[in-house]
């Protein structure tokens, strides 16, 4: 096989269809810079709400934790685990935004209560109760009484990959591995060692 998304999309449909729920969780991975301190990896479940040849799609809050870090530093990897499978997809690239109109079209699609939230939340900030938040709810769903807008502060990003490893377990330890890596000349595809 030639073409990671096309396995991607056959293991994804499994997962759609086994999976209690979220098949399409990950584990994003950013790093943080510290100045003078080494840098330091952070990783958090985010769900994945397209593919496609150009690479993963996910939304949040570009003030956000993951957001600084991606400014910080442009690259990061994503790690599909479908337990139900036993299987795992791990996906390692750069990350960019993605395009506005991607942004728009996502949030159109969002529940008002999320839409509401994304202008109300300082998303990884500290909170001093509560409360607090919910007041914000509030402001916004009287500052919104209809349509919400899109925040500037809160769209998509694009991981486009330069690596996408398959893992599927096998008894004995035994597991199945395959990794394809872009090259100039196209995705090349070899096996790894369990």
């Amino acid at each position: 096989m030639t073409d990671p998304y096309a396995l991607f999309g056959d293991w994804f449909a499994e997962a759609q269809a086994a999976e209690v729920n979220d098949a399409n969780a990950c584990a994003l991975a950013t790093v943080e810079l510290r100045g003078d301190e080494l840098p330091l990896p952070d990783v958090r479940i985010v769900l994945m709400k397209s593919y496609d040849a150009g690479g993963f799609l996910l939304f949040t809050n570009y003030d956000s934790a993951k957001g600084r870090q991606i400014r910080q530093c442009p690259m990061a990897a994503l790690d599909f685990h479908w337990k139900s499978l036993r299987k795992q997809v791990r996906v390692r690239g750069s990350i960019g935004r993605a395009t506005l109109a991607e942004s728009d079209a996502y949030f159109a699609t969002r529940p008002r209560e999320s839409q509401l939230s994304a202008w109300a939340s300082s998303q990884s900030e500290p909170l001093d109760a509560r409360e607090t938040f919910e007041a914000r709810l509030d402001t916004m769903a009287a500052r919104f009484p209809g349509e919400v807008p899109r925040p500037n502060n809160w769209g998509g990003y694009r991981l486009v990959p330069n690596s996408i490893e398959f893992w599927e377990d096998r008894p004995g330890r035994q597991h199945w591995r395959t990794r394809f890596v872009k090259t100039p000349g196209g995705w090349e595809s070899g096996l790894l060692y369990p």
